[in-house]
């Protein structure tokens, strides 16, 4: 479990792909981190295979390439990093499991006085869950928000905004992200707890 706060920027070394599957090796604070461990990577939960000169192995399952946009990474591409959340920890963002819901396209950009303003695709798979001031992960970054799509727009014209202020933008790749860039996205998982809970009631 996660926060979806990012503690720092890592920096891709080397992706090898094997049968569907890919191994990433990933630079990054390593200290106190060891095998077996899980890590956030640009939102998506990954377990330490491997720890070396400062880098770190992580295995991607092709199931993960394909929901996420990890398997667009080469060498060279930053990424978001969280460590796995303790007990003790303060909970700054919100519940992040790291299990990507859909990817979606940066639609636009605008600077709007100290923060950027940054309209994002919804996928109408997942457009039900996000609402106007909740949660939402993008890239692995808890963030709220602030606007959505009016009613009455079709599923595959629907869109959230949040506004990034200048410690997200100088913290974590959405600080560079443009339009046509491609993001992960988690929804909170409260509101799918909440879904199937309705559901199975209704089938009584």
């Amino acid at each position: 479990m996660f926060t979806g706060i990012v503690a720092e920027l890592g920096e891709v070394t080397r992706v090898e792909h094997h049968s569907g599957a890919a191994r990433l090796t990933i630079r990054g604070s390593t200290e106190g981190v060891v095998p077996g461990e899980s890590i956030a990577v640009n939102g998506v939960c990954l377990t330490v295979t491997g720890i070396m000169d400062g880098t770190f192995t992580a295995d991607v399952m092709g199931e993960t390439l394909s929901r996420s946009g990890l398997g667009a990474l080469g060498p060279g591409a930053p990424v978001n990093l969280e460590r796995s959340v303790r007990l003790a920890d303060r909970l700054g963002g919100h519940l992040v499991q790291g299990h990507v819901d859909a990817t979606a396209a940066v639609i636009s950009r605008t600077p709007a006085g100290n923060w950027d303003q940054v309209r994002i695709g919804l996928p109408g798979s997942i457009s039900r869950y996000v609402v106007e001031k909740g949660s939402i992960t993008v890239d692995g970054v808890s963030l709220t928000v602030s606007a959505l799509t009016p009613p009455g727009i079709p599923d595959d014209e629907q869109w959230f905004e949040v506004c990034l202020i200048p410690e997200t933008l100088k913290r974590t790749t959405l600080g560079t992200r443009a339009p046509g860039d491609t993001v992960n996205l988690e929804v909170d998982v409260i509101a799918k707890h909440v879904e199937r809970l309705m559901h199975q009631e209704g089938e009584k």
